[in-house]
């Protein structure tokens, strides 16, 4: 319930110590204002509503309705953290039907907003307070907010802290608070752009000329004035905040641009920042269940893990939940495609290995396969997608005709650290099993740009050195290549004549980097004999984040005999 005389005892106890008819008169023009009356009697029958329900019922209320273009929607991430913009028409409803609108894509959202708001106990749950009033949020409100990013949740924030005012140029946001790009610079979150169309009355307006405290007052009665009206939400792509963060120009520029950029896309122009793709929303679990029903089973892992031999047809929800999830596993890592999918032509007819969780329901992870024999009969040897990155040598015919291209595997960040790439082995194993005819494990393996410089040098310059291809059967067509600098120091570094002094070289200098070995270069490295496994070449994909890919080579009969154990139950 809210009382205004108990308002005005918190917020401005000078005014009730003036004269009796002053403090009676106050109360009184307040309660009209605010619609005391009217809003008691709305909370107390709608009492038992909080978070999204109470949303629910004020909207009803009101009448009060939202539009969104079925184009812009899918631009709401479905996981991770994001912190929203939008500027602040209207005061109440246009920040209810936004978290509305974002809660049914994300029903983890939060929303900032002033303390005031935070005092009505059926928002609590949805509320980060802070004191707008006074233009700041304390270090414990600044706390939770970040908390809550760090929590990979979605929450809300109006950097004009105010509802939007009439200037010159029409009904804008006052001067934007730049906090916004602080929190998102700490916590490492995008920001969605959303623009709110909407306006009050015009005695509003008029009045916040003149007075603008005297508007202020005036929003709780601006909102009864929106009844059977409704708002638009143009929202824009999301834009990477270490793109942002790298622009060398002060906060406050960079404030400007985020502005101008979101005021542009409701005008449909050309946004002013770069921006990348949202990561495609999910896809219905049971029809994932039905399609990996129809594949071929290779096996089951001891926690009822299922490993399909998956194929790819049109309109398949598991292809498309496949890309999704490689999007946001190599995004988490500094890669990606920057698209809502990470699927390309070679997903049509290349083979999946799939991990299955039957009990919640989820991809863990895949592996690509090409089988290369096949395509070889076909004449068809260039066409893999190895070869779009790497030029390969005649002399690599016999190990295309014996072997399997393997690619874009991925383990979701959920499952990470739980042996899911482990799992994925074994499923590569069964496959080696009822393919017997299979010698040679090929295709590249990725090494993140966002390691530092000298990491890159390092962990490129072990594998060149103890793994190294002396016959010469691939080149990349954009070569990785180690400064001179870093090369003279890590030629001291590594002695060439044990593996296993320096990869503990390469793991104590890596550990001073903040860094480690990459899972699969670790995992290729140790799976064979010595000579069982070569690096052909490194080199730069510029459609992959700028990764480095060191295109591998395994032979199977090299594998050693407690791994073949392992993964194909050999003896």
């Amino acid at each position: 319930m809210i009382q205004v005389e108990q308002i005005l005892e918190t917020r401005n106890p000078y005014l009730l110590s003036k004269s009796p008819l002053l403090k009676s008169s106050a109360v009184s023009i307040l309660k009209q204002l605010l619609h005391q009356d009217e809003v008691n009697a709305f909370l107390d029958e709608h009492k038992e509503a909080s978070g999204f329900e109470f949303i629910d019922k004020v909207l009803e209320h009101f009448n009060f309705a939202y539009q969104v273009s079925q184009l812009d929607r899918p631009n709401i991430p479905a996981t991770g953290r994001v912190l929203i913009i939008a500027n602040h028409p209207l005061g109440a409803l246009d920040g209810l039907a936004l978290v509305k609108l974002i809660s049914e894509i994300r029903p983890d959202v939060k929303i900032i907003a002033n303390d005031l708001l935070a005092e009505f106990d059926s928002l609590k749950p949805l509320v980060l307070p802070v004191n707008n009033m006074e233009g700041k949020a304390g270090r414990k409100q600044i706390q939770e907010i970040m908390q809550s990013l760090h929590n990979d949740e979605a929450v809300i924030m109006f950097p004009a802290g105010e509802v939007s005012r009439l200037s010159s140029r029409g009904i804008h946001d006052t001067k934007w608070n730049q906090s916004y790009l602080k929190l998102a610079q700490k916590t490492n979150s995008p920001i969605l752009p959303v623009h709110i169309s909407g306006r009050n009355s015009f005695l509003f307006y008029t009045s916040s000329l003149l007075y603008r405290p005297l508007s202020t007052i005036q929003l709780a009665n601006e909102m009864f004035k929106q009844q059977d009206r409704s708002i638009n939400f143009k929202i824009g792509q999301a834009i990477e905040i270490q793109q942002l963060a790298g622009m060398p120009i002060s906060n406050k520029e960079k404030n400007k641009l985020v502005k101008r950029h979101l005021y542009r896309i409701a005008k449909g122009k050309k946004p002013l920042l770069q921006t990348q793709k949202t990561i495609a929303h999910p896809q219905s679990r049971q029809q994932i269940k039905q399609e990996l029903k129809q594949a071929e089973l290779l096996g089951k892992s001891n926690d009822g893990k299922l490993i399909y031999l998956f194929d790819y047809h049109s309109q398949s929800a598991t292809m498309q939940e496949i890309g999704r999830l490689r999007e946001i596993s190599f995004r988490q890592v500094g890669e990606g495609t920057g698209q809502a999918y990470d699927l390309d032509e070679y997903d049509k007819i290349y083979r999946h290995l799939v991990l299955w969780d039957d009990e919640e329901l989820e991809i863990v992870g895949a592996y690509r396969i090409g089988e290369t024999a096949r395509y070889l009969e076909e004449g068809l040897e260039n066409d893999i997608y190895s070869a779009e990155l790497f030029n390969y040598d005649k002399k690599m015919a016999p190990y295309f005709a014996q072997g399997i291209e393997l690619g874009r595997s991925f383990v979701q960040p959920k499952y990470w650290g739980k042996r899911s790439l482990d799992y994925l082995w074994y499923g590569i194993g069964a496959y080696l099993n009822r393919h017997p005819n299979i010698r040679y494990l090929f295709g590249p393996v990725s090494l993140s740009n966002h390691y530092p410089a000298f990491a890159k040098d390092l962990i490129v310059s072990f594998y060149q050195r103890h793994f190294a291809d002396n016959d010469k059967l691939a080149h990349s067509f954009t070569p990785y290549h180690i400064g001179s600098e870093n090369k003279a120091v890590i030629e001291a570094l590594f002695k060439g004549e044990s593996y296993k002094e320096d990869f503990t070289t390469l793991k104590e200098q890596l550990k001073h980097l903040n860094a480690v070995v990459p899972t699969l270069y670790k995992q290729y490295s140790e799976i064979c004999e010595e000579g069982g496994v070569r690096f052909l070449d490194f080199g730069v994909d510029a459609e992959f984040g700028y990764c480095i890919d060191g295109l591998v080579l395994v032979d199977i009969n090299m594998i050693k005999a407690s791994k073949n154990q392992r993964y194909r139950g050999e003896k």
